[in-house]
């Protein structure tokens, strides 16, 4: 299920931005959350408690359940690769995701939001889950109808672009080129903590 609660309040107890407009709460407020949050001493974490952390960071940037992620990493696991840059391409590969990188939204959550809502096809055929695993080669396109939207033209004018998904802004399309490696994937965190707290 898609996280809807405070995401500045969220921001600031993970110490990353799960969205662009969250940031600006990190820089001007970045102590936790809370009446005492200013004045709190910063506690030495448990190797629990640093693994919860790290595996809480990805989750909530990727706008995943703990269910999806756990699903995931034993998919991850599975593999003759190294478990951590796997789940990150997993991860990466999820159509929310890639709608994200090619630009066609500003945040996980919108990426989310358009994807659920029918405004993308892959390869032709309309798909509306946001979980939807995207394969290196397949086209990713707005729909026809919803090409005339400001909100993909803005988030594309704002885009960030990552070298693993080609944008086309002519025709409102992407595709995922390659899978990427870990050291280009914009996500703040420590994937092999994360692979620690599900392998306890």
């Amino acid at each position: 299920m898609s996280y809807r609660g405070p995401k500045a309040k969220r921001t600031r107890r993970l110490g990353v931005a799960i969205t662009p407009k969250t940031q600006k709460y990190l820089e001007t407020r970045p102590q936790p959350p809370g009446m005492h949050g200013r004045n709190r001493r910063p506690s030495k974490l448990s190797d629990y408690g640093r693994q919860l952390m790290e595996k809480q960071r990805i989750r909530f940037q990727y706008n995943v359940s703990e269910k999806q992620l756990r699903r995931a990493y034993d998919k991850a696991a599975r593999s003759q690769e190294a478990t951590p840059e796997v789940l990150i391409q997993l991860l990466e590969s999820r159509l929310d995701s890639v709608v994200l990188r090619a630009g066609f939204a500003r945040s996980i959550f919108a990426a989310r939001q358009y994807v659920s809502h029918g405004h993308f096809t892959v390869n032709g055929k309309k798909v509306d889950v946001p979980s939807f695993h995207v394969k290196v080669g397949d086209e990713i396109q707005v729909k026809e109808k919803s090409r005339s939207l400001d909100c993909f033209k803005n988030a594309l004018a704002q885009a960030t672009k990552v070298p693993y998904v080609v944008t086309n802004e002519n025709d409102l399309s992407c595709r995922l080129s390659y899978l990427p490696t870990r050291e280009e994937i914009p996500v703040v965190g420590d994937v092999a903590t994360v692979v620690e707290f599900y392998s306890r």
